[in-house]
Formats: structure tokens, C-alpha cells, sequence
């Protein structure tokens, strides 16, 4: 309560101080242009700023200060008039005394001053007695805000094993009380929590490490609680707190280290080089590349038979196989394996050593191993002219197992195709199955295999078997060589150089000789010593009219063992050369022409020919396109009796006109021909025998006209006669028709006709009919 009182005292106080009034001072006289003097009088009243306490905690309104004019004189007639920030809403002036009040608490942080205007005029006739003035009423502060940290949570880090002091991060708050007022913003910072690894300065907030050599293996993580208090740290002081999460950063300060001194491994002895055959890992308390290791061997019996591999992802030892394992020869193997950082802290070397060692030993296991080659391969020489049954080589493969099983030696047809080679099973000895051809191909790749009786383990192993050459090829020319000889040559003038080639292949260089197999009288040869020769004329004035060409037998020789030896003959063609010995022709009808006829006789010749050939060609054409006679000359042509001999049941009655039967049987009497139209008096037997036997002629005449038809362009597209010359021929039921009916004689029986039918209804009436009657 005496505090209160004694507050309310000290607000009185300033704010009647601050609004003392300075009186106004006498006037300043300054000359015009004109002479005259002017007179300025000061302002009637004035004040200074006035002060309020901000947070307002009394009863009522809050005294701010009084405003008094000169022109008051205390009876009624002014009037205050007051303006500016807040004028109205948080300040009030009373127009009559003029005193101001603020309506309502006010905090600095929000507005830490107010600018206001007030003026003074007659409340009857509104004339303004003082003219607007401004003026500033300021907030003081106290200390109602707390300070305030950028964030609630701070993350921070520093390598462990630090010194005392070391740096780890700054944290910093703010007040938003006045920092010019008083110690209402001046900060202190302190920790709450986090001792005694870490400390913060009072006045900086810096935060540094309080203890030495702090191991991140023993803890990584730390939480401090720091504090900021105003009032300088005062008690009666705000305070605000924020939490730094500080985490120690690794050093390789740990080195690596095994976990066991001895490591057991186990092998096969199978395995292939390269394959891993087991791992080791040492532990370090470090991470990230601090923990990274290296392996190696530093020595032992099995260092040559395996190797160590580094496993970066895993920071694991893979023990590898270095050459192949023999269960038989060796089961065990011993390597004394090291591991080391690969990034060293020089900091840090009195804790090491920073490497550690361990023994790695190695058993190798038995398993069933296909069988084994002397060689990874084999080349074997057999010369070309080998008898087939010849021995090649041999090849040697053995049971590695302690078993020793026995080994059967196979070709793999599909590297041996055309079955030049076979293999002996038991010994392996390859000899030859056909007879070979160096020049054919120089080398025979094959595979052998060789399988355990006992099992199906094979292995198989490469053999390149070289023909070696034997000299079983005479040399011969090296290509087709066009010779000619000038009519005009001279004795002695070269007119070709030739060489030979020979597929064999000599021990230093093949050596041809060329000579002529008998003396000839025209040409002769020369050899050059050089595998070519030379080919000379011996005399001069070759004739194409006497001999258009020459043969020369070349003999061929070569100088290896056994020779070789082939005769090839060279064509010479005898040519009509110019002056320089340039080929003019070689050929002798041009020759005749150019010594008989003239060009303008060629042509005359030649037109001769083709009008004569013109002349025949149409004599045929016009031979071909004259009338022929028909065959028959009747006015009813055959082939109006092919349509009408289609009539159903009667069409027999228009052969009348015709009757093709003569022409078949020329021997025929017209006296024993009958009608067809009744029913025949005698009776023919059912089946006949067919006169073409007979009637070659007859045959050979249709033919020939057939033939005849068939090639002449102007004939009608049918034939009647080749169609019909042979009908019903051939035909299980026989002809139906009555032709040749009096070729024969005999009784019939015509019952067969009522089963065949409505269409042959007709003809069993007649002939059943009648033969009723007759029998009646």
C-alpha cells in the first residue's frame, strides 16, 4: 500500500513538472523593405512532453498533465480543443480546465509515444485564442516483458575428446522492454543444466565445453538448459529458457580389434580361384570413416594359396582362393591376418596401436573331382601323307581322388565332324581315321574327353593337331594367260612371261623350272631362275591363213622331295599387228573378208538374203490361209448328229445320213444295213468286241486330220470327228448305241432297259414289246 502511495506521488510529480508553462517573451522588431518596422509576437503558451507510466493499474482514468493558455482567464470563455494520435479514443482533454487523462492502460512495446495537437479558442464566437500546438507524450517502461530466445531447441555438435573451452555454439535472446531505460533489457545467461560438461558467458552466451577429453563412446549425447534473465541477472528479474541438444562427434581415437584370436575356416577343394571361402570382421568403436579397415596377410604356409579381400560395405575380411586346392596334396593352411585403420588421427597415435592381428586357419575339404589332364592342352604334328591307322599323339588324364578310378578317353564328335581322328579309350593314343590334306586345312581342332568309370565326371581338354605339309602338289600356272603372236614378229622377240604357284609349302621357298616338253619349231622358252620364264619366238612370219593359233606345252618342275612336276599348255593366237606391235585382230574370217569382198558387197548380200527370206514367209502364210476341203461333203455336217444324238431314247434315227459305222468297218455291204428307225428283224448279241483292233487305218486317218485341225489357225475351235471317232470305249455298261449293228448277229434280251430308268422308258416299250409279239 506505501508503495502504491508513494508511485501515485512520483506520477504527480512529473507530470505537473512537465507541464509547466513558459511565458511568452516580448516581441522582436525587424525593418520591412519599406522602412517600417514589424512586430512577431510569441506564442501565448507552451510545454514540454509530457510522460506516462505504461501497464496502468489504478482505479479510473490515468493523469497525463494540464494544458493552460494566457488567454484564460478562468471564466468559462475558453475552450480546449485537443487532437492527434489517440486524440478521443485513448486520451481526453476536459475543454473547460484543459486537463488530459488517458481512458485506458497502454503498453510501450505497442507504442512507445504519442503525438497530440491542442489549441485553445472562444467558446462563444469560436475564435481561436491559441493556435494549434504540438506536443509528445512518451511511454515510460517497466519491465513486463521476459527475454526470448530465437528458438526453443537448439542442435549443436563438437568433437569429443575436445579441450576445456572449445567452442560449441552461441545462443542469444532478446527483451522488448527499453534497453535505454533502465535494466529492464540488459540480459544475463546461465545454465540451469548440462554441468560440468558444458558452460555458457554471462554476456555473450557462448557455449564452450567444460571438461577434458569427453569420449563419444561412453556418451554421445548431452542436453543444457540455458537461461536469460533481464535486470541484469537481479533477483525480481524475467527470465526465458531454451534447450541446446549437443552431440560429440567421432574421432578415431578407438582402434580396431578382433573378437576372437583364431578364426576356423573350412574349403572345398573344388572351389574355383576367386571364390570366397569364408569372412572375418573386427569391431571398432569409431564410426563413419574412422571405423573404415583395411585387411591383409602378413604371413603363413597359405598366403601363395589365398588372398584376403577388403569388403568396404560390410568392413568385413572375405578370405579368397588364390590357386587350386588339392585335398590330396595339402588339407590345411594357416594365415596370420591383419586389420588397420585406414584413416589415422596423429592426435590420437598414443592410444593406438591402431591395428590388430588374428590367425585364420584354413581346412580344405574332400569332394568327388572329375579327372585331371597332364597338360591344359596339346599340340600334336602328323604329316599330310599319314596312312589312316597312323598314331597323332596321346593324351594323359588321371583320377585325382585317392580312389585312382580308371579313365576312359572319348572324341567330341562335335568339334571332329568329318571323323578324321580316333582315340584309343584306355590309353588315349589319337591316330588318324581318314587320310588328311594340308592344303585342305592346315590344322584340326578337337576336344577329348576323358570320364570316371565309376561316375559321370568328365573333363575335357583342347588338342590342335598340325598337318605338316608333304610336297604332294606340282606347281602349275599362276593364272590364265592370253598369248598372242604379230604376223610381222621377229625371231628371238619375247611375247609373254609366265609363273607358277604351288599350293605346298617348302622348308625355305619353293624353286619352279620351266621348260618345254618337246623341241618346238616356233617358240622357245627361257627360264628367268626367278620362279618366272620367258617366252620367245624362234622365228618370224606366222600366218593367220596357215595357223590361226599355237599350243606350247610348258613343264613345270619344283625343286622339292619328292618333285613334282605338271605340263601346262600355253595358247598362242596368231594377230594382224600395226607397226608398234599393237593388236589389231586375231581373228582369220576377218581376215578373208578383208581379202575378197568389199563392205558395199557385204551389205548387198545381206539385203539379198532378207528379202528372199521375207518372199517365204509369205508364200507360208498365204499357203496357210487357203480353204481345205472337209472331210465329208454333205450337206448335213457331224455335227449337227452330235446334238441330235442327244435326243432321250431315239436319237439313233438321224444317223441315218451318216453312218460312221462304214468308216470303221470300210468292208461292210450297203445291202446288209438296216433302218434304225423299227425294230431290227434280227437280233444282236449283248456284248461286242470292238473293231479298233481292225481299223488301224481308220485310226491313223482321224489322227493325222486331228493333227492337222489342231495346227491350222483358221479351223473352228472343235472337232467332231477326233471327239466322237472312239465313243463308248472303254465304258462298263458298253455303248448304247446302235452302230456297228450289223457288224454281228445273235439274240438279245432287252429286259435290262425297264431298270434303268424313266429315261430309257421308251425303248424297253419297243423292244420288249415286240419281242412279245414276235414270240406270240
Amino acid at each position: 500500500m506505501m508503495t502504491n502511495r508513494f508511485t501515485l506521488l512520483l506520477l504527480l510529480s512529473i507530470t505537473e513538472w512537465s507541464s509547466a508553462l513558459i511565458r511568452p517573451v516580448p516581441g522582436i522588431s525587424k525593418p520591412d523593405k519599406d522602412g517600417r518596422t514589424l512586430h512577431r509576437t510569441k506564442r501565448g503558451w507552451m510545454w514540454n512532453s509530457f510522460f506516462l507510466l505504461e501497464e496502468w493499474t489504478g482505479s479510473g482514468k490515468q493523469y497525463v498533465g494540464k494544458l493552460h493558455s494566457d488567454m484564460d482567464t478562468e471564466d468559462g470563455s475558453v475552450k480546449y480543443v485537443l487532437t492527434g494520435d489517440g486524440a478521443g479514443t485513448i486520451f481526453e482533454i476536459d475543454e473547460n480546465s484543459g486537463d488530459i487523462h488517458a481512458t485506458r492502460r497502454l503498453d510501450r512495446e505497442e507504442k512507445s509515444s504519442y503525438t497530440l495537437s491542442a489549441k485553445a479558442v472562444n467558446k462563444s464566437s469560436g475564435q481561436v485564442l491559441e493556435r494549434a500546438s504540438d506536443f509528445i507524450i512518451k511511454i515510460h517502461d517497466i519491465n513486463d516483458n521476459e527475454p526470448k530466445f530465437s528458438k526453443d531447441t537448439y542442435l549443436a555438435s563438437v568433437p569429443e575428446m575436445s579441450n576445456v573451452g572449445a567452442f560449441v555454439m552461441k545462443v542469444s535472446a532478446t527483451d522488448a522492454d527499453d534497453e535505454s531505460y533502465g535494466n529492464s533489457a540488459k540480459l544475463v545467461y546461465s545454465i540451469l543444466q548440462g554441468q560440468p560438461y558444458f558452460s555458457v558467458e554471462p554476456e555473450t552466451g557462448v557455449i564452450r565445453t567444460a571438461l577434458p577429453n569427453m569420449i563419444r563412446e561412453n556418451r554421445e549425447h548431452y542436453q543444457v538448459v540455458i537461461q536469460a534473465k533481464d535486470m541484469a541477472g537481479q533477483m525480481g528479474g524475467l527470465s526465458g529458457t531454451a534447450t541446446v541438444n549437443i552431440t560429440l562427434l567421432d574421432v578415431n581415437n578407438s582402434p580396431p580389434r578382433f573378437n576372437s584370436s583364431v578364426y576356423p575356416l573350412n574349403a572345398f577343394e573344388s572351389a574355383e580361384v576367386g571364390s570366397s571361402v569364408g569372412s572375418i570382421k573386427a569391431s571398432d568403436a569409431d564410426t563413419g570413416e574412422n571405423a573404415e579397415m583395411w585387411y591383409s596377410i602378413l604371413d603363413g604356409d597359405g598366403q601363395e594359396v589365398f588372398s584376403i579381400v577388403t569388403d568396404a560395405a560390410r568392413q568385413e575380411g572375405v578370405v579368397v582362393v588364390k590357386k587350386p586346392l588339392d585335398y590330396e596334396s595339402k588339407r590345411t593352411y594357416s594365415l596370420n591376418v591383419q586389420v588397420t585403420n585406414t584413416h589415422l588421427d596423429r592426435r590420437f597415435s598414443h592410444l593406438g596401436p591402431f591395428s590388430d592381428t588374428a590367425m585364420v586357419r584354413i581346412t580344405v575339404r574332400d569332394v568327388d573331382e572329375p579327372p585331371v589332364f597332364g597338360r591344359s592342352h596339346y599340340i600334336f604334328e602328323v604329316d599330310e601323307d599319314r596312312l589312316p591307322g597312323s598314331s597323332v599323339g596321346t593324351v594323359s588324364a588321371r583320377d585325382p581322388d585317392a580312389a585312382n578310378h580308371v579313365v576312359k578317353y572319348t572324341i567330341d564328335r562335335h568339334t571332329d565332324l568329318e571323323r578324321l581322328f580316333n582315340i584309343d579309350s584306355n590309353n588315349g593314343t589319337i591316330s588318324i581315321l581318314q587320310a588328311l590334306d594340308r592344303e585342305t586345312s592346315k590344322w584340326h581342332n578337337i576336344s577329348v574327353l576323358a570320364t570316371e568309370i565309376s561316375g559321370s565326371l568328365q573333363t575335357r581338354v583342347p588338342v590342335f593337331i598340325k598337318v605338316r605339309d608333304v610336297n604332294d602338289n606340282a606347281p602349275e600356272f599362276a593364272m590364265y594367260y592370253e598369248t598372242f603372236v604379230c604376223e610381222n614378229v621377229k625371231a628371238g622377240q619375247l611375247i609373254q612371261t609366265i609363273s607358277a604357284v604351288d599350293t605346298d609349302e617348302p622348308l625355305v621357298a619353293h624353286k619352279f623350272v620351266f621348260s618345254l616338253s618337246t623341241v618346238n619349231p616356233n617358240f622357245t622358252i627361257f627360264d628367268n631362275e626367278d620362279n618366272t620364264a620367258r617366252i620367245l619366238t624362234r622365228r618370224g612370219g606366222f600366218s593367220r591363213l596357215e595357223m590361226s593359233s599355237y599350243l606350247l606345252p610348258v613343264v613345270i618342275s619344283d625343286n622339292d622331295y619328292p618333285i613334282q612336276s605338271s605340263t601346262s599348255t600355253l595358247t598362242v593366237r596368231v594377230c594382224a599387228c600395226d607397226s608398234h606391235g599393237k593388236v589389231q585382230t586375231c581373228s582369220p574370217e576377218a581376215l578373208l573378208l578383208s581379202a575378197g569382198l568389199s563392205t558395199g558387197a557385204l551389205v548387198a548380200i545381206l539385203l539379198c538374203i532378207i528379202i528372199l527370206l521375207m518372199i517365204v514367209v509369205l508364200f507360208a502364210a498365204l499357203r496357210r490361209q487357203k480353204k481345205k476341203e472337209p472331210l465329208i461333203i454333205s450337206k448335213e455336217d457331224v455335227r449337227d448328229n452330235v446334238v441330235s444324238y442327244n435326243d432321250e431314247g431315239g436319237g439313233e434315227e438321224d444317223t441315218q445320213a451318216f453312218d460312221i459305222g462304214t468308216l470303221r468297218n470300210p468292208e461292210v455291204i450297203d445291202t446288209n444295213k438296216m433302218r434304225r428307225d423299227i425294230i431290227p428283224e434280227m437280233l444282236f448279241p449283248f456284248r461286242r468286241v470292238s473293231p479298233i483292233k481292225d481299223n488301224t487305218d481308220v485310226r491313223d486317218f482321224i489322227s493325222g486330220r486331228l493333227q492337222e485341225n489342231d495346227s491350222d489357225p483358221t479351223a473352228p475351235p472343235y472337232d467332231s470327228l477326233a471327239t466322237y471317232a472312239y465313243e463308248g470305249n472303254g465304258s462298263l455298261a458298253e455303248s448304247l448305241s446302235s452302230l456297228e449293228s450289223s457288224a454281228t448277229e445273235g439274240d438279245q434280251d432287252f429286259d435290262y432297259l425297264s431298270h434303268w430308268g424313266p429315261p430309257f422308258k421308251k425303248l424297253a416299250d419297243m423292244y420288249i414289246g415286240k419281242e412279245t409279239q414276235r414270240e406270240t
